[in-house]
């Protein structure tokens, strides 16, 4: 057998294999809309059953020589780079545990390869040149956001691949957006759910928390011995898989415009994980490989933990003194008043439609510390805006990731009397 036939025999396994999830799902769901195809961790919901894997763990595909199995999934990662034929490259890596050790092996982190791949693909950084174009669908009957990959709907139609998906909660003194892996589940409890983001009571402050602990790698390298735990941490008795903890990550602000005298809004956004040095000429992000186990992780720090029962959150600092090291702070750039239209604009270039306040772009802030080029500063790294009908783009590049980028557009939703 050529090895030409041995890769389309394996693309038409993976289209099998991908046949049976999706009548799995199906069964299990009755509505198909907020599936995502992202591939599976091990421990993923959206995983093969055991019955399914173990009879393919067995079959002659498992029995294949290392050195021509890598071959074979190389060329098939470099032929399949776009959605939805990049399943059969997720199916490969469905096969067992020598096929997705190697697949996960072949497949480059999203800033060297350029694409969504394995669900750990949203928490990496974007590329540096050429940004990931995504749209968000707001659905204001369920309160809920889709975060698709592709430049519009009307041109990825329905073949659109759902990232992450959003459910707006209103409480007494806050609100809160979740967000998980899919459009049907929102329990903290499940390990589809990704984070959340909380607002204050004015709404001028959010929060973006992890439900992920960050892995050392996360960390600069000068302050991973200096890390320490603040007192605002969880209880043991809290950070369950039923009640996980929340981490940190990082803030977004809005200046208050009572009189409405200062123009659009303004927003600042520090991310607290991401060093300034990050978008600096060589600077890196951090790039995480694969989920961090919460269990390990929280049992390691149990001796750190607070006795204060109400708290949930834990926040990651460290006492770095080094200016590179200290945390990305993000501003909107600021617009420009059009005599004509009389009205503050932006250039999207083409990627934003309709006038809205929520419309705005994120470059680095520089700061007096800080060493960012005049270049780095014109530089968008994410922009949102409006293109109809509750329907928004989102373009977002290195050093944020797919979920940071989403959940600070979402901070956009909320509504403002104190800003606008």
């Amino acid at each position: 057998m050529s090895l030409k036939s041995i890769v389309r025999e394996i693309k038409e396994m993976g289209e099998g294999i991908g046949n049976m999830y999706r009548r799995g799902v199906e069964s299990k769901h009755m509505h198909r809309h907020g599936k995502s195809h992202i591939a599976p961790e091990c421990s993923s919901p959206l995983s093969l059953s055991t019955t399914t894997t173990s009879s393919l763990s067995q079959s002659q595909w498992a029995n294949l020589p290392p050195e021509l199995l890598l071959d074979i999934i190389q060329r098939v990662e470099a032929s399949e780079n776009s959605w939805p034929s990049r399943r059969a490259l997720v199916a490969c890596a469905s096969v067992c545990r020598l096929w997705r050790e190697i697949t996960k092996g072949v497949v480059k982190t999203l800033e060297h390869c350029g694409c969504l791949t394995f669900p750990i693909s949203l928490k990496q950084p974007g590329p540096r040149n050429n940004p990931i174009q995504c749209f968000i669908k707001r659905e204001r009957a369920t309160s809920t956001y889709r975060l698709y990959l592709g430049l519009s709907p009307a041109l990825s139609g329905d073949m659109s691949k759902l990232l992450l998906a959003a459910k707006k909660i209103r409480r007494a003194t806050c609100t809160e957006f979740l967000i998980s892996l899919v459009a049907d589940d929102f329990s903290r409890a499940s390990n589809t759910y990704i984070g959340k983001l909380r607002s204050n009571f004015l709404g001028t402050k959010f929060m973006i928390f992890d439900g992920h602990p960050p892995q050392d790698s996360s960390l600069p390298l000068s302050c991973k011995l200096q890390q320490r735990v603040h007192l605002k941490q969880v209880l043991p008795r809290a950070a369950t898989a039923a009640n996980p903890a929340n981490y940190k990550v990082a803030t977004v602000s809005y200046e208050l415009n009572v009189l409405r005298t200062r123009g659009p809004r303004r927003m600042r956004s520090t991310m607290h994980l991401i060093p300034i040095s990050s978008v600096q000429e060589g600077g890196t992000a951090p790039t995480p490989l694969e989920f961090t186990n919460f269990h390990n992780e929280h049992d390691a720090s149990t001796s750190q933990i607070s006795k204060e029962k109400k708290q949930e959150v834990v926040e990651i600092g460290s006492t770095c003194t080094d200016f590179s090291k200290e945390p990305l702070i993000l501003k909107n750039k600021a617009p420009r008043w059009h005599e004509q239209l009389q009205c503050w604009c932006l250039n999207f270039k083409g990627r934003v439609t309709v006038a809205s306040v929520k419309n705005f772009q994120l470059v680095a802030a520089a700061e007096p510390c800080h060493n960012v080029s005049a270049a780095e500063q014109e530089k968008v790294i994410l922009q949102f805006g409006k293109i109809g009908k509750d329907i928004f783009t989102m373009d977002y590049r290195y050093p944020l990731s797919a979920f940071q980028a989403f959940a600070i557009c979402l901070s956009s939703f909320d509504t403002k009397p104190a800003c606008e």
